[in-house]
């Protein structure tokens, strides 16, 4: 945890747009859980700006949370990269430590992967990822983790997909490349991952093979959004943007605060509890869960289409 004497107070989510982004009342929450005085704020940050952003930071920054299109772009402003990081070519978190040294992690992946343990248990032989953008690798690797090794990737232009295709054949997977007009083709589908923006897959023919497969659209405001909807109307299992987001930001704050991504907060269960409720989402449920119940994500309309952030 942190000193009482450490002068590194702030920390902010960056990106573009950013106006919207839920973090700072994620990451508030869970600081008030710890009894850490901590500032996290947000800034708008475009892309190409990042380097002067990042140039004028003073002692008293402790770290960034980061978000498009900028998760990419910091990776050569950073001092060290941690291996996951550095293989999907992908940061969200830069730690700031003493001496002013940027160390870039990803919590994305692990995000997802604990948001779907927790809620369902599942070990997908393959995955389909909708999308083919940063988000898209950290999904490829989450699936990977949770067992996948075959992916099928769609998006609507194939030839943007390079990226995604050497990460697959990185981790020891097959993979297939189609625009999103061949999903109908693939029949029934185990393990859906869609990094499309809001209502993007709305028309898509997703449907579950069956109670126990899995649909984790990444999008968040509005939802439900029609896919998801339509997914759990056939029995299906659906996550949201906001279980990974509350996910991804309690790895944050591990970061934040000086420990591993991989080690829990004290009192962690307080923790997510509060910044769930900040997201805007119920308690976790004791027990089993109705896995293809929607009720647990509140209304969020009125701020347009989001998608983690």
């Amino acid at each position: 945890m942190t000193r009482a004497d450490d002068p590194r107070r702030r920390l902010a989510v960056l990106g573009s747009p950013i106006a919207h982004s839920l973090s700072p009342s994620l990451h508030a929450a869970a600081y008030e859980v710890l009894g850490l005085d901590l500032e996290y704020g947000r800034a708008e940050v475009a892309s190409g700006e990042l380097q002067g952003f990042v140039d004028g930071l003073d002692a008293s920054w402790r770290g960034l949370s980061l978000t498009m299109p900028l998760k990419r772009e910091v990776l050569p402003l950073l001092d060290t990269v941690s291996p996951l990081a550095a293989l999907l070519g992908v940061a969200n978190t830069v730690v700031i430590d003493d001496d002013g040294r940027r160390h870039g992690h990803n919590t994305d992946v692990d995000g997802i992967v604990r948001a779907v343990q927790r809620r369902h248990d599942v070990r997908p032989e393959s995955a389909v990822i909708l999308g083919g953008g940063a988000t898209a690798a950290s999904a490829m690797h989450a699936a990977w983790q949770l067992g996948a090794r075959s992916f099928s990737v769609h998006l609507r232009s194939p030839g943007r997909a390079g990226e995604l295709t050497a990460l697959a054949a990185e981790l020891g997977g097959d993979v297939v490349v189609a625009p999103l007009s061949e999903l109908p083709s693939i029949g029934p589908l185990d393990f859906v991952v869609s990094t499309l923006p809001a209502g993007a897959a709305d028309d898509l023919p997703l449907r579950p093979r069956s109670s126990t497969s899995v649909l984790f659209d990444v999008a968040y405001d509005p939802w439900p959004t029609r896919a998801a909807s339509a997914w759990a109307a056939q029995g299906g299992v659906v996550l949201s943007g906001l279980d990974m987001l509350v996910e991804q930001a309690i790895g944050q704050v591990r970061l934040f605060t000086g420990g591993a991504a991989d080690e829990a907060l004290p009192d962690e269960g307080a923790v997510r509890a509060a910044v769930r409720a900040a997201a805007g989402l119920e308690a976790e449920p004791s027990g089993a869960a109705d896995h293809h119940d929607l009720s647990g994500h509140h209304d969020r309309g009125g701020r347009g289409d989001r998608a983690v952030v």
